[in-house]
């Protein structure tokens, strides 16, 4: 395949290293709104584009690709009320777009686990709260993956109505986000009763997690149409 890489920081440089070592081409990298001009010609004969960037730049770069017919694989989050529109533009116009809060294969077992805890709580009465960590240097709070995390619990627990970052009310879902030092990522979801604790985490040792499942969704999409997420890939 031939790659565009769209935010080329330190999840785009473990991109390119992933997709050289799994045989493909990176032929442009977008870093800034020179870059859209500068690879013009690049872009406009790749297969995909790859985007990790910034909640302040994702809508725009989404638009660009589909604008252009290019599909995308986006792991950037924190705009999550904008996905539906993408949704609709996949369906009515043929696009591409695959997203993923987190594209680490581990993680989206978590994802599973975590939506049996969820019933398992309803039934015998545990209260769940969600604490996520990362680096200093993200943008959103709570994190995409700690949100995903959130609406599935809501999805199988009827106790749950929402989620709220540091709040305890009633019916509402407490998401615990702290931002220190180099963290590239944990995620806990705990379940608390009177008698006891179950905890179930995630813990990313570097990015190569991620990049390596985005490399493999940029795989799985070549010749395909639509919106797809990572259990389309999965299952």
């Amino acid at each position: 395949m031939n790659i565009v890489i769209i935010g080329y920081g330190k999840m785009g440089h473990e991109i390119q290293l992933v997709a050289v070592n799994r045989g493909h081409n990176v032929v442009a990298f977008i870093d800034d709104e020179r870059d859209w001009t500068k690879y013009r010609q690049e872009i406009s004969n790749a297969d995909v584009a790859i985007e990790f960037s910034t909640p302040n730049t994702v809508v725009d770069n989404i638009n660009r690709c589909f604008d252009i017919n290019l599909p995308i694989v986006c792991g950037t989050t924190g705009w999550h009320s904008y996905l539906d529109g993408f949704r609709q533009r996949c369906s009515l116009e043929g696009q591409t777009l695959f997203y993923a809060p987190n594209f680490s294969i581990g993680m989206n077992f978590m994802f599973q686990l975590n939506k049996l805890m969820a019933k398992f709580a309803e039934k015998y009465d545990y209260q769940l709260h969600i604490t996520e960590t990362h680096h200093i240097y993200k943008l959103d709070k709570p994190s995409g993956t700690a949100v995903k995390l959130a609406e599935d619990i809501i999805g199988n627990n009827k106790y749950y109505h929402s989620w709220q970052l540091e709040h305890n009310e009633k019916d509402t879902l407490p998401i615990t986000a702290i931002r220190e030092g180099e963290c590239f990522g944990i995620h806990e979801v705990t379940a608390n009763s009177d008698c006891d604790e179950i905890c179930i985490k995630h813990e990313a040792y570097s990015r190569k997690g991620f990049a390596t499942g985005a490399v493999i969704a940029s795989e799985f999409i070549q010749d395909k149409k639509g919106y797809f997420t990572m259990n389309d890939l999965l299952n």
